[in-house]
């Protein structure tokens, strides 16, 4: 508790510590307060970045089009070929492209504080393919064809499928590795599932392997306008619960300590990441690594409180996925690769720096 301040044999007797001074105050204030400034500076960043990739998901596809003319077919339409193509076909994409990436990334950002675990994403814990699994039952055995009909077996899904991967993880004694290898064997048996429903139902197999990629193509503006309030409600519950999650992180006896109400906490936690990764699934399929990529990058910057994680992944998830599928379209033309493909090419990458950079047992 007090520094040692004996003599040493034929040494003088080291000086005491000194005693913090009051002139340290002011300073910790300043620091305080310069990163507040770069982490509002961030969130400013992160507005600038999204608008930047709305307007390249706009332009750029099979047919490029001038930033001046897109701008035209939004807010001056005269019926030409370009206003069709943006305001029909990439404005749509676009817009579920922006309200999907918010929510599988404030999902992944929840998901990993609530467990303290850095390896807690949407699909590598299962909730996608849960509900992947439970729309292409719905779709296959329940002959439901109509998006309204199966939304509710997407959200069903993925709720069972996090409870599972939890209990099967060990519960709230689980560790990091255990969750990892729980999420690898569920994901692993669901989408065998969906594997043998696609052999067993030909006929469905267009519409089912859509499911099993991740795609914002061809999706209807109908499909964005019926999800949007769960993905709202998902969002504003997740942010609410921002200043409890950053209490229940110092264990729950602190988070008791400072009146949080931990269990009550923990279950509005997992209906905000059933609500915002069931219904995000249920627009465009499973979307993997968006939710475990962006928290990662963003606590760099901002750090783990969640008051600040949270909304940084609400606006560079939509980023990270919107040039993603531009990508996508462009590599290959004039086909496309699905944007599931590629953020699972980027997220494999990203896991691989990680395990290089940290010994497996920290992990």
């Amino acid at each position: 508790m007090f520094a040692d301040v004996r003599p040493r044999p034929g040494g003088k007797r080291p000086a005491p510590p000194d005693p913090p001074t009051s002139s340290d105050a002011p300073h910790e204030e300043e620091s305080r307060r310069s990163r507040a400034s770069l982490r509002a500076w961030g969130l400013v960043l992160g507005l600038v970045l999204l608008t930047a990739t709305t307007l390249l998901s706009l332009a750029v596809g099979t047919k490029q089009i001038a930033p001046d003319q897109v701008w035209s077919a939004l807010f001056t339409p005269t019926g030409t070929e370009n206003d069709a193509i943006v305001r029909e076909l990439r404005l749509t994409r676009t817009l579920i492209g922006i309200a999907v990436g918010a929510a599988l990334g404030l999902g992944g950002g929840l998901m990993q504080t609530l467990t303290r675990n850095p390896l807690a994403d949407p699909g590598l814990l299962g909730v996608n393919a849960g509900a992947s699994a439970a729309v292409v039952t719905a779709i296959s055995v329940l002959g439901i064809t109509t998006f309204t009909g199966y939304l509710w077996f997407a959200l069903a899904g993925a709720a069972v499928a996090a409870t599972a991967v939890q209990a099967l993880g060990g519960g709230r004694h689980a560790t990091p590795v255990r969750l990892a290898l729980a999420g690898t064997a569920v994901n692993a048996a669901l989408f065998g599932y969906v594997n043998g429903l696609q052999q067993w139902d030909l006929n469905a197999l267009d519409e089912m392997r859509y499911w099993s990629v991740g795609t914002l193509a061809k999706r209807d503006a109908d499909l964005l306008i019926t999800v949007l309030p769960l993905l709202l409600a998902g969002a504003a519950l997740a942010l609410a619960l921002a200043r409890p999650l950053g209490a229940l992180a110092l264990g729950d006896d602190h988070a008791r300590a400072l009146g949080t109400r931990v269990r009550r906490t923990r279950v509005l936690s997992v209906l905000a990441i059933t609500l915002l990764c069931g219904g995000a699934t249920a627009v465009c399929g499973p979307i993997a690594f968006i939710g475990l990529m962006i928290p990662h990058a963003a606590r760099s910057f901002c750090g783990s409180d969640p008051r600040w994680l949270l909304p940084y992944c609400a606006l560079y998830a939509p980023v990270l996925l919107l040039v993603s599928d531009v990508a996508g379209r462009i590599v290959v033309p004039p086909s496309e690769i699905e944007v599931g493909t590629v953020t699972a090419f980027l997220g494999g990458l990203l896991f691989i720096h990680l395990v290089r950079r940290r010994k497996v047992a920290q992990l």
